[in-house]
């Protein structure tokens, strides 16, 4: 099996060097293709008004000035020319990606570029509130979460999210398959400051964000000390609205 690794934390990210540990006892064949630079919150954009360039860091290993969609679309292209891989794994994200956010994240957005060329593919993310656990239920869980899902027939279009809870390896209390939830939109706060040179500028700030743990969801799982796993489509169509809006342009 043929695996290609990415991620949105850059090609020197302890969260990816971990995903490429646990991947090499998946299979021997392993290539890393990430930005050479974070791009958390780069979400699924692609760089189309400058040249993108591909830089080595060993074998099989790569690294892309660009954002996680342009890794993937890169790697694809350029460094799998017998044919696609047969799994594409993104992460492990240092934060967690649950609910709505995964329509920010380029851990996600890079699992959905592979997802979108028809490849199975899984993005992968540890919590991390607790900064003292670090990587400890990744490490103690990524492989038995992992080999279950590197054989299953998923539909066309779809990926899986797996989050991983901010806690040791042995008090995870297990694996919990969830919907995606959602926050009580609140998106942080903004930071205003004046630079140097006198001029206003504006920070996002990453304050926690309120959600309700609605009961099935991976924001609950996670925060009962599961694993969450949740399948996600890239198919945004609102089904129930067609008819609705049909009626409207009739």
């Amino acid at each position: 099996m043929r695996i290609l690794l990415t991620n949105d934390d850059g090609i020197h990210a302890p969260g990816l060097a971990l995903l490429e540990r646990i991947a090499r006892a998946l299979s021997d064949d392993v290539t890393v293709c990430a930005p050479a630079e974070e791009q958390s919150g780069a979400g699924h954009s692609l760089t189309l008004h400058m040249p993108v360039r591909l830089h080595s860091f060993g074998e099989k290993r790569y690294a892309v000035t660009g954002t996680p969609g342009d890794a993937v679309n890169l790697a694809l292209r350029k460094l799998f020319p017998e044919g696609p891989p047969d799994l594409v794994l993104s992460g492990i994200n240092n934060g967690e990606n649950l609910a709505d956010d995964v329509t920010y994240s380029g851990t996600i957005s890079a699992a959905m570029e592979s997802a979108l060329a028809g490849i199975p593919s899984i993005a992968l993310s540890q919590a991390l509130r607790d900064r003292g656990h670090g990587f400890s239920a990744a490490e103690g869980w990524a492989e038995q979460v992992l080999r279950p899902l590197i054989d299953l027939a998923m539909p066309k279009r779809t990926l899986i999210n797996v989050n991983f809870p901010a806690l040791p390896a042995a008090d995870v209390r297990g694996i919990r398959v969830a919907r995606q939830g959602f926050h009580d939109y609140a998106r942080g706060s903004v930071v205003e400051s004046v630079d140097p040179r006198g001029r206003p500028y504006f920070w996002f700030g990453l304050d926690d964000i309120e959600h309700t743990l609605d009961h099935g969801t991976d924001l609950e799982a996670v925060s009962d000390g599961y694993v969450s796993v949740t399948p996600l489509q890239l198919d945004l169509t609102h089904h129930a609205s067609i008819g609705l809006l049909a009626d409207r342009f009739g």
